[in-house]
């Protein structure tokens, strides 16, 4: 049984102890305040129902500190047992008094019902606390030897735990002085490693260096040889323009001079053709006012050649000069008209 069930059965006894107690004084009030009021003087009625309050408020107290003490595990001695047993044969005997009186053997019987099982009840329920009390010491007692045998294997395992922490730092201990001669060492081939990986890494910045020094310089006289051709080819280069602006110049200048003498000559051979004995057709008219105008002769000389009117061949040499005719040959605008 725990604690709980425990628990349990003393709520289940004092509850219904206390229903008990608290009907057997109602019933009593009721059975005694009548008696009480029949042997007592008219006047003094209203007091019929005190004699059974006081009896069985001592039945409660008794009641109660017999559950307090039993609780507690304690006993009052023998004048709780007088009470009890004085405050029982009390309500018993005022309870049947009126039936036995009236020498009412059933109604002594039935009044006598509601004492008797409270005063059974009293001394039931002051038994079930004591067994009750004596099983909580008990099961306490079970618990604190429980708890101490637990007590004293925690504190056995704390002390192998205690015991085995203590080699474990000690071996922890060692481990990390291991570790740490372990690391020193590692510390030293490191920075030896790193040193010398510094002289090398020097040593071939140095060697990167003086390659990239060699190449800049090498590249400084590759872009001052280009910078030099470069600078003879443009020079070349103007060289050979200038000469072809000059040969262009000069050609175009012999061209000039031969187109001229062309012209004058394609001129003298329009002015050869003579004057023109009749009126030439439009067509040919207009073909030779264009080589006319094209070799530069007056209007009145075209006039001639093609036989038309001065204003006819003027309006033709307008047309010509405001359209910027040009003919892209000379000799080839004469042999048509020819």
């Amino acid at each position: 049984m725990n604690s709980v069930q425990i628990r349990s059965a003393e709520r289940a006894l004092s509850v219904g102890t206390w229903l008990i107690v608290a009907g057997a004084m109602l019933y009593s009030i009721l059975t005694v305040t009548p008696l009480a009021a029949a042997h007592t003087p008219d006047e003094w009625d209203w007091t019929a129902p005190i004699l059974p309050l006081v009896v069985d408020a001592a039945v409660v107290i008794v009641v109660r500190l017999d559950a307090v003490l039993a609780r507690l595990g304690g006993h009052g001695g023998r004048w709780p047992v007088v009470l009890r047993w004085m405050t029982g044969c009390m309500t018993l005997a005022l309870n049947v008094a009126d039936s036995a009186l009236q020498g009412d053997l059933v109604g002594v019987a039935v009044h006598a019902v509601a004492p008797l099982l409270l005063i059974v009840t009293a001394e039931t329920g002051l038994a079930y606390r004591r067994a009750i009390t004596a099983a909580v010491t008990s099961l306490e007692e079970r618990q604190r030897i429980e708890r101490e045998t637990r007590e004293q294997a925690a504190a056995e395992r704390r002390e192998t735990a205690a015991r085995r922490a203590r080699e474990e730092r000690e071996h922890a201990a060692m481990l990390a002085r291991e570790q740490r001669e372990h690391e020193a060492r590692l510390i030293r081939e490191q920075a030896e490693r790193e040193e010398r990986a510094r002289r090398e890494e020097r040593e071939r910045q140095e060697a990167r260096e003086r390659a990239e020094r060699e190449d800049r310089e090498r590249r400084e006289r590759e872009r001052e040889q280009l910078r030099l051709d470069r600078e003879r080819s443009e020079r070349e280069e103007a060289e050979r323009r200038e000469r072809e602006r000059q040969e262009h110049i000069e050609r175009e200048r012999r061209e000039h001079v031969e187109r001229q003498e062309r012209a004058a000559r394609e001129r003298a051979a329009l002015l050869a053709l003579g004057p023109a004995t009749e009126k030439k057709p439009e067509e040919r008219a207009r073909v030779m006012v264009q080589a006319a105008f094209t070799a530069g002769l007056s209007v009145r000389a075209a006039a001639e050649l093609c036989g038309w009117s001065v204003g006819w061949v003027s309006t033709r040499y307008q047309e010509l000069r405001d359209a910027g005719h040009v003919a892209a040959d000379v000799s080839e605008l004469v042999e048509a008209v020819i």
